[in-house]
């Protein structure tokens, strides 16, 4: 029944620190890991793990690339729950909207990963000047495909960089470091497909 499926759908005005809270306690206890072993491998304290456990501080992009990355998992699945069925149609108001709190970086999910498409769709707004950076993925690697819609962007893919305009595609993976920054007097926008790397 489609009220169902919107009743599970997270409210993009909700607690998004909540949510990443459960969803990276859940993530690092699957694996075995504890406290010391996700700070050994993020790069990140134990002390900053724990408060982000315990939605008692707002990670930034940076952060939650690290967190990601130490456990091999997509910044999605930090960013979005396990269990949301799969429908046809994501209605805007219910797409998961995560703001960086320092950075003022936007990232809306529009499509979270599912074992039917294989594929995710995440749609960023970088503000002027802003830089990102993450570093590689440590397991599940996975490929990206940036169609850039608004403003200039600089991605620098390892020891690679590319500048975008709008209309541009690039394809990369996030086996090496990756940078984006806004490049120009104005904030950029793109699309990002991300699909299991072959």
């Amino acid at each position: 029944m489609p009220t169902t499926a919107i009743a599970t759908a997270i409210d993009p005005n909700e607690n998004i620190d909540t949510l990443i809270a459960s969803r990276l306690l859940a993530l690092r206890q699957a694996q075995g890991l504890s406290l010391a072993d996700l700070a050994e491998k993020s790069g990140v304290s134990k002390a900053m793990i724990s408060k982000v456990e315990r939605a008692e501080s707002s990670p930034t992009a940076m952060l939650l690339g690290k967190l990601a990355a130490g456990l091999g998992v997509s910044l999605a699945q930090l960013l979005t729950e396990d269990n949301n069925p799969v429908r046809r149609l994501y209605k805007r108001a219910e797409q998961v909207v995560w703001r960086d709190p320092e950075l003022g970086y936007r990232r809306r999910q529009i499509l979270a990963r599912s074992a039917q498409s294989g594929v995710e769709l995440i749609e960023v707004e970088l503000p002027r000047s802003t830089q990102v950076s993450y570093p590689q993925w440590t397991g599940n690697p996975y490929q990206q495909c940036l169609w850039m819609l608004e403003g200039s962007l600089r991605v620098d893919y390892g020891d690679e960089r590319f500048e975008l305009e709008p209309g541009d595609c690039l394809n990369f993976g996030v086996d090496r470091p990756l940078v984006f920054k806004a490049l120009g007097r104005s904030a950029c926008r793109y699309v990002l497909v991300m699909s299991s790397a072959a």
